[in-house]
């Protein structure tokens, strides 16, 4: 056993405590972002304020969050239930600090090292692809995590 494993493994038991914690307080900490589980894209259409509508296919089901401004986040959700997939298109950018979760930091850092051009961002690496192109009142976006795409789903699917 590496020292890494060894010296987390009682996380489970902290995160159980923070949990109960912020149950206790009333408050929610986890939300539907990408790589997250299906459970908690309740918690992303109650923080964004959004109306919500499923449809489901072979491999994944997709979230259609419609948020009050019109913009809509679509969360593709796979069978085995992570969130595998983030779009979004309308007037206004949705929050992508929540939208991304983890993988925000890989968004800015790409938005600071210039992966595209005036209006749009492309970042791909082997584990993640961003696109994000628009301007005032059309935004639109999109990433996905690229082992995680269900087997024989295009990401040409994922809008």
């Amino acid at each position: 056993m590496n020292a890494r494993c060894h010296r987390f493994r009682s996380l489970p038991a902290w995160l159980a405590a923070l949990a109960s914690a912020g149950a206790l307080l009333g408050t929610s900490i986890a939300h539907a972002a990408l790589g997250a589980p299906y459970a908690s894209v309740a918690d992303d259409q109650a923080k964004m304020k959004a109306s919500i509508q499923v449809t489901s296919g072979a491999a994944y089901q997709v979230h259609a969050l419609t948020l009050p401004t019109g913009t809509v986040v679509r969360e593709y959700v796979a069978n085995g239930g992570e969130v595998f997939a983030v779009a979004w298109s309308g007037p206004v950018k949705p929050d992508l600090r929540q939208t991304l979760g983890d993988y925000f930091p890989s968004y800015v850092a790409a938005a600071k090292a210039k992966f595209g051009g005036h209006n749009h961002l492309f970042l791909s690496t082997p584990d993640l692809v961003i696109q994000s192109s628009g301007h005032m009142r059309a935004f639109s976006g999109r990433a996905y995590l690229v082992q995680a795409v269900p087997a024989g789903v295009s990401t040409d699917e994922l809008r």
